[in-house]
């Protein structure tokens, strides 16, 4: 059992090292899932202790935290009726085409919802399996959104400002950091992810710690730090939690639903291309800068393409953390509406 550990260890570490050597989004967790898929479908069995995967649930919502700032804030409060604007037509686009998707069983259950959310990737993969949906192919839709999108931002920076090519700085893994800031940072996150457990909350782990540290982020009481080594291992065990799941049933589901997947995407991708381009036109936001807010990708792609580009970085995140926190409370709500119009049972939050 302790060389297949080892050996899902070291293919993810290979795996991930060459997704982030070519500038792939996300690949700290798509490195170990991929890793993780190719042991599970030969059938290793091997499973995450339960306290790992919270634990990693935690970091990842204290990470998502550490982007909720008082700047941001300030700049939603400046701009509310453009954020609400762009965040309710975005939102009701992806509802009606996640709707459509799950009623025309192109992906089985309420995978189509979670997969269709714009943005909160991590999140929703995690929410998704808490609500009782297939969390190995919504992470499928999801990333394959997250790397689509991500390409088609980084051309349009690159071609427009001459930047964004997705491609960041090496990660300083074992930067020097305030021990004493990362020990409030986990013991923060541990009480937040304990609360949210205790709480039955969807993703408990998660939504508690990300609304713990993001509370005393803004308020200026404690700013989450963690160090870069943490959040690689947790990205893994989030990872290989979604990949050691998968079987060639699985795949084969998600290979002969590909095209359609990639249909919905390419809509999506279409719709906030327009959204961006009535930004540009009736709000004086550069063009750039309104795609990469209106995109529907992660915040932590967003993110690194936004920071390597001469864009408007405040206003492109704070409507990505506004729409993030409208996706958390639309995608509950709207998975329990198409279980009922499919005629199951709406999903519950286990206990």
């Amino acid at each position: 059992m302790i060389w297949r550990w080892l050996l899902l260890i070291a293919l993810s570490a290979l795996v991930a090292g060459a997704l982030e050597l070519i500038g792939l989004p996300a690949g700290l967790l798509l490195g170990p899932m991929i890793a993780a898929v190719a042991l599970a479908v030969r059938g290793w069995s091997l499973g995450v202790p339960l306290l790992a995967f919270r634990s990693a649930q935690a970091a990842v919502g204290t990470l998502i935290a550490g982007s909720i700032t008082i700047g941001i804030v300030a700049t939603v409060a400046d701009h509310w009726p453009v954020f609400l604007a762009v965040n309710v037509a975005t939102l009701a686009a992806s509802s009606v085409l996640g709707y459509l998707l799950s009623r025309w069983q192109v992906l089985p259950g309420t995978v189509a919802v979670w997969g269709s959310t714009p943005g909160a990737a991590s999140a929703m993969v995690l929410m998704a399996q808490a609500y009782g949906a297939d969390s190995r192919l919504v992470a499928v839709m999801t990333y394959t959104r997250v790397v689509c999108v991500a390409v088609v931002a980084s051309v349009l920076a690159a071609v427009m400002v001459g930047g964004g090519s997705g491609h960041h700085p090496a990660a300083t893994w074992f930067a020097s950091v305030d021990p004493v800031a990362v020990l409030r940072t986990v013991a923060i996150a541990g009480v937040g992810a304990a609360v949210g457990v205790l709480l039955r909350l969807p993703a408990g782990a998660l939504l508690g710690s990300l609304v713990l540290a993001g509370v005393l982020n803004v308020t200026g009481v404690a700013q989450p730090v963690l160090p870069q080594w943490l959040l690689a291992i947790s990205y893994a065990v989030v990872g290989w939690k979604i990949g050691l799941s998968f079987t060639r049933d699985t795949l084969r589901v998600a290979g002969r639903a590909m095209p359609r997947i990639l249909l919905s995407v390419g809509l999506l991708i279409v719709f906030c291309g327009g959204i961006a381009a009535a930004l540009t036109r009736w709000a004086g936001i550069d063009p750039v800068t309104a795609y990469l807010a209106s995109s529907p990708g992660g915040m932590d792609s967003v993110a690194i393409i936004a920071a390597s580009s001469p864009v408007d970085v405040p206003f492109v995140m704070a409507l990505q953390v506004m729409r993030f926190f409208g996706v958390l409370l639309i995608g509950p709500p709207l998975a329990r509406f198409v279980a009922t119009r499919q005629g199951g049972v709406p999903p519950v939050i286990p206990t």
